[in-house]
């Protein structure tokens, strides 16, 4: 058996026309994630009463689990909890409807909200107290304090660990495949099935893969130099 050299191309150039589905699939659960992680991670923080234990059973259960499982319980699960209300309700609302991709969405979201949690709840506890008194000193409200003081800090000290969700979501965007999301993964698996040359399709997507991760690293990194800048003598 050898390698078919052009047949990696070839596979290259279709597996290509999936990446901006894959970058949406990564990108937009990271951005509504973030606001379900920093409301998670404001109520545990505050323990706010009422919702700090349903936001610590949240992101126990979504750590504790695989994301696969996430999109197969979203997958499965929203449609027949929708079509329950939808009769007891007498909606007219068609289930069928929905595209597959909005279900990955909402659990890719959904899990994202959990882990960015974690990420922002340690850069806040992180922020000296001596700064966040001194906002309150010159008479900033709490939402002033937030939002110019704690979160600009908690985010820069956090741009590593966030870098790693990213690169973590890209790759776990691959799992929407198993229910027929056409993104790489699922777009290398049917490139392949046509001469069965499994082999040569999936390096092209590997390669597509690293591709976008050597740029969103290097992305993070020019942007992590930036924000710490005051740690680098950047700043007099």
């Amino acid at each position: 058996m050898q390698l078919d050299y052009p047949f990696i191309w070839e596979a290259f150039k279709e597996i290509l026309t999936a990446l901006p589905l894959t970058l949406m699939l990564t990108f937009v659960p990271l951005i509504v994630g973030f606001l379900i992680g920093l409301g998670v991670a404001l109520a545990r923080i505050y323990r706010v009463k009422g919702v700090y234990h349903v936001a610590n059973g949240y992101v126990s259960f979504v750590r504790g689990t695989p994301i696969v499982m996430h999109i197969m319980l979203i997958y499965f699960g929203l449609p027949l909890l929708l079509d329950s209300l939808a009769k007891r309700y007498d909606w007219s609302f068609n289930i069928n409807g929905v595209p597959i991709t909005i279900f990955v969405l909402i659990a890719l979201s959904l899990s994202a909200g959990a882990y960015l949690s974690e990420i922002i709840r340690s850069g806040i506890v992180a922020v000296p107290s001596g700064q966040i008194e001194a906002g309150y000193s010159v008479g900033m409200t709490k939402f002033q304090v937030m939002t110019r003081i704690i979160l600009p800090q908690a985010l820069a000290q956090s741009i590593p660990n966030l870098t790693n969700i990213v690169v973590g979501f890209l790759q776990a965007s691959s799992i929407a495949f198993l229910v027929s999301v056409k993104e790489i993964t699922g777009t290398a698996q049917i490139v392949a099935s046509s001469n069965l040359k499994f082999l040569e399709a999936f390096i092209a997507a590997g390669l597509l893969y690293w591709g976008v991760t050597i740029i969103i690293e290097l992305v993070a990194s020019r942007i992590d130099r930036k924000a710490t800048a005051y740690n680098q003598g950047g700043i007099g």
